[in-house]
């Protein structure tokens, strides 16, 4: 048999990493490199989760091709154009082949016959549902993915005539010369909706929603969304807020006047006393979509109107969390919006209202305490989130479908020190023009391609920038701040250098009381019989494991596979630079942390494998289970 290398032909189609180099205008193209694209997140995912057993695959001298044999022996797949990475990351960017014993050759293209050819050799039995849902979910989630490409030629062409009309080359020094901070940092926030999480198959996926909601809805899409000011009766709601929130009608009043004064005569209109009343955001489709069926009885008992003002608002990259497009900094607004996403309808739990403004609260003291460890860490505060309860029955659980957050935006946005704030995310964003990732422009402010040591330069204060703050109140405070790709901006100055950063949405954040009630502080967990908690007192290990994945693995590890990739530098180089600058975070704080925890929770970060959830696992197993993990190698162990 020919080995490997001559078994593999040269696809221009998978060629490419960056879709504005193929002929945009053929959405043919486009479904064939978003194919290629849900591919690779297939085969990166398999091999992580270990489902495909990695230590079986066997690599050609030259490194960048692979066999893997299939269960039963009669046959294997050759991976044409494969890297292996830090941290068990198998990318592979060419074809796929399926070779028989008896010599036949057939290119696998389609995701389907992937799971087809691949399930008998996986490490577990899925069910014929589980792979039915995780096949159609992904043709879902590319199809999706080709029509937001479609619109980004469109919407890239502009920005890029946009900055060459203004004289510019660079797209972020356009953004902070030509748009208040707060339009430039949601814009990038919208524009950077496209890769979605890196260890998940089905970033797009949107089933029930016709391609018409889709870009409707969709931030990638640039889309604005009108949500409906409804009214909840007063006595039918329970809500928390931080201490400065006295009462939330006037504090929606203050933060929203326009709206305020309609929805008040709104209900004046109608012969009611709005102090009986509060108002509640719903989005539009979750209206139309959800709320006006599920909740028909609450509207006929006069305990939700529905009808009222509307605002406008830019969704941002969670896809429910909304910036009203008002003149002023007004709070995002975080709601439940019955759409399947990551295979399950996104609401908006109690644990999510209570422990949002709970956690916001003591954060707040320990930044001023701590004075923002070293003015690196800043939040968007939880100030205020309300929820249906039903007076009369107490039932509670259909308020995660009726209820809602809001995040302080002014500290952040109205900014006096020209740091530009960007969602990690969007760093990954092909630019306007030259197609390279948006993190090129931060590094290559001359315009001249980066040489390796001013890459590692570049890096090594990105990560102190991260490292430090999360290490600290990690270590200090039993505080675990979920800083992925999505909650975490990076507060960029003009020089392109990292400088803070900017952590949202804490109603899922996980903390360990005992260090934090040695410091001083107490923080009062929400208990709900099935949904865990985000308050630990016994083991330290689901709040370090939040810690890891989301700060290290999906942010770090990936920031530092793309520079590796892009500038074509030594494939270990940045994870030194990172072991270096982890242990100098704990270095930092070593003398105000016991001995033995120290050294514990140091062995953990840089020596011990990383846990990471095992999302594709799940999914294939219909969510039977929500708290399956698996760790990887970890990339700063001995390096």
């Amino acid at each position: 048999m020919a080995t490997p290398r001559n078994r593999c032909g040269l696809n221009p189609l998978f060629r490419f990493f960056d879709e504005q180099t193929a002929d945009m205008d053929d959405f043919k193209t486009l479904i064939a490199y978003s194919r290629k694209n849900a591919l690779r997140r297939l085969i990166r995912c398999l091999f992580a989760e270990n489902i495909l057993d990695r230590s079986a695959l066997s690599f050609t001298a030259e490194g960048n091709q692979a066999t893997y044999p299939l269960k039963g022996g009669r046959a294997h797949l050759v991976f044409c154009e494969i890297a292996k990475g830090p941290a068990d990351t198998l990318v592979n960017d060419g074809e796929v082949v399926l070779l028989t014993h008896e010599g036949t050759r057939q290119v696998i293209t389609h995701h389907q016959d992937m799971l087809d050819v691949l399930r008998d050799s996986f490490d577990f039995e899925p069910t014929d549902e589980g792979v039915a849902g995780l096949k159609s979910d992904m043709e879902n989630s590319l199809t999706n993915d080709a029509h937001a490409r479609l619109h980004r030629q469109q919407w890239n062409a502009r920005l890029q005539q946009a900055a060459r009309d203004q004289g510019l080359d660079s797209f972020t020094d356009y953004l902070r010369q030509h748009a208040k901070t707060k339009d430039a940092a949601i814009l990038l926030d919208q524009w950077g909706s496209l890769e979605g999480h890196p260890y998940y198959p089905t970033w797009k996926s949107r089933p029930g929603l016709t391609d018409a909601e889709v870009e409707e809805l969709s931030p990638e899409f640039n889309a604005q969304v009108p949500l409906r000011i409804a009214s909840l009766r007063a006595d039918h709601a329970i809500s928390e807020s931080m201490p400065h929130v006295h009462s939330y009608p006037d504090w929606f009043a203050s933060n929203f006047p326009a709206q305020w004064a309609q929805w008040k005569a709104s209900l004046n209109s109608k012969g009611l006393d709005e102090s009986q009343w509060l108002p509640l955001p719903i989005h539009t489709w979750h209206l139309q979509a959800y709320v006006l069926k599920t909740f028909a009885v609450e509207i006929e008992e006069g305990i939700l109107i529905t009808d009222g003002p509307d605002i406008t608002t830019l969704p941002t990259m969670s896809y429910r969390t909304m910036m009203p497009v008002l003149d002023h900094c007004a709070p995002l607004i975080k709601l439940p919006i019955a759409v399947w996403m990551t295979s399950e309808l996104r609401s908006l739990q109690a644990k999510s209202i209570h422990m949002g403004p709970r956690i916001s609260t003591v954060i707040s003291s320990i930044l001023e305490e701590e004075n923002g460890f070293a003015q690196r860490l800043e939040i968007f505060a939880e100030e205020i989130g309300v929820r249906y309860k039903n007076a009369v029955t107490q039932d509670d659980h259909p308020g995660r479908h009726l209820s809602v957050v809001y995040r302080a935006s002014k500290a952040a946005f109205e900014r006096h020190d020209d740091r530009l704030p960007i969602t990690v995310a969007s760093l990954f964003t092909r630019l306007p023009g030259n197609g390279r990732p948006l993190f090129t422009d931060l590094i290559e402010r001359d315009g001249v391609r980066a040489q390796a040591g001013q890459v590692e330069n570049w890096y090594r204060e990105y990560a102190r920038v991260v490292t430090q703050p999360v290490v600290a109140i990690y270590l200090l405070y039993g505080i675990g701040l979920e800083a992925h790709q999505q909650n975490t901006m990076v507060l960029f100055s003009p020089d392109g250098q990292a400088r803070s950063l900017l952590i949202r949405d804490f109603g899922d954040g996980r903390t360990y009381a005992p260090l934090l009630q040695a410091r001083g502080y107490s923080l009062q967990p929400h208990v709900q019989p099935g949904i865990l908690p985000t308050v630990f007192s016994g083991d330290i290990e689901p709040v370090r494991m939040f810690v890891l994945d989301a700060t290290y693995l999906t942010h770090l590890h990936e920031m530092a596979l793309w520079l590796t990739k892009e500038y074509g530098l030594n494939n270990t180089r940045l994870w030194q630079v990172l072991r270096e600058e982890t242990d100098l975070a704990f270095e930092a704080v070593r003398d105000r942390v016991e001995p033995a925890l120290w050294e514990a929770e140091h062995n953990a970060f840089v020596e011990d494998p990383w846990p990471t959830r095992s999302l594709l696992r799940m999914h294939l197993m219909q969510y039977s289970n929500y708290r399956l993990q698996h760790t990887l190698t970890n990339p700063l162990a001995s390096v």
